[in-house]
């Protein structure tokens, strides 16, 4: 309780954007030969992708250290400030007018509100105050899913974004629905190794009116995932402002529900001569009404489900969860 407690406090604790630092480091020590490695980054400088680079880069570190060897990275071809200059220039004149186009023609009339029941009112302002459930999806699962989306020739998440879609769908009575996702945003290879912000949220728009058999919802799932991850280089704060939804204090604007595929490697750290694992912290932020995260780990579908603690209870969450 004492560590989960500290860890609490350390997430809590906010970061100075004008001094920094932005990353923090801390290392306890629970027992002699026992210690808890907790590391704290904003995001503004960091993704989930920079997270993979970064704990792969130290274990390389750790080990050359080990050896009484030099650091064998190799330098960096380009930095973050490159990545953000070539956006500026990338993201002008007819491209840019064509990435606006998409989205505005995508998003024209979209739902202002996902209706989905709620246990209590929703705020008059939005809570971000939320609790997460573990989701798992068997192995056997699993592997029919991956054949289904093999037989319809779309990819596991396309498949995963379908049926949220319909679970939605149903929860809500709506048939015209909007999901974000998040997308990794790195196009170009240059930015692989590189650490800072580069994700980006994209919104995706499914239809789910009339009697729509398993193939045609995967074809129209496949095909709008598709031309979103075309457009993806916009940065969703600017397609909200293109867009111009209607604006509420009560809610997240165009959409209100986030499917995240986190389908990456983790960058586990290789240390020789010591066993190191995760330590699993619980999270108490929901920026939607619902946020799926799933990835795939040893053959099954494993995650959590996130929930704004305004609106639901722990049982009903549970309930859907099953």
């Amino acid at each position: 309780a004492a560590i989960a407690a500290f860890c609490a406090d350390e997430a809590h604790t906010a970061f100075d954007l004008v001094q920094g630092p932005l990353v923090r480091a801390r290392l306890l020590a629970l027992a002699h030969d026992e210690h808890l490695f907790l590391l704290t980054q904003h995001h503004i400088v960091s993704d989930g992708w920079s997270f993979s680079v970064l704990m792969t880069e130290l274990s390389t570190l750790y080990q050359a250290a080990l050896a009484g060897e030099a650091s064998p990275l190799a330098p960096l071809t380009i930095q973050y400030p490159d990545y953000a200059a070539w956006q500026r220039q990338y993201l002008s004149g007819e491209l840019l007018q064509s990435q606006a186009d998409y989205w505005r023609e995508t998003l024209a009339d979209a739902p202002v509100l996902l209706d989905l029941p709620t246990d209590r009112p929703r705020p008059d302002k939005q809570s971000l105050a939320g609790a997460f459930v573990p989701v798992c999806i068997d192995a056997a699962t699993t592997e029919k899913l991956r054949a289904l989306s093999q037989k319809h020739g779309v990819t596991l998440f396309m498949v995963l974004i379908a049926a949220w879609g319909e679970v939605l769908s149903r929860l809500s009575g709506q048939s015209d629905l909007v999901i974000g996702t998040p997308s990794a945003n790195r196009g170009r290879h240059e930015t692989e190794a590189l650490i800072g912000f580069f994700v980006n949220t994209l919104a995706i728009r499914i239809d789910l009116s009339g009697e729509l058999n398993t193939a045609a919802l995967l074809k129209q799932v496949r095909d709008r995932v598709l031309a979103a991850q075309e457009h993806q280089d916009l940065p969703f704060e600017q397609i909200v402002e293109m867009v111009n939804p209607p604006r509420s204090l009560a809610h997240s604007p165009l959409f209100q529900v986030m499917l995240a595929w986190q389908n990456m490697d983790k960058g586990e750290w290789q240390l020789p001569g010591l066993t190191v694992q995760p330590f699993e912290l619980e999270y108490d932020v929901a920026k939607f009404d619902l946020e799926l995260h799933l990835g795939e780990s040893n053959g099954e579908i494993t995650g959590a489900l996130g929930y704004s603690t305004a609106l639901f209870d722990p049982e009903t969450i549970q309930r859907h969860v099953g």
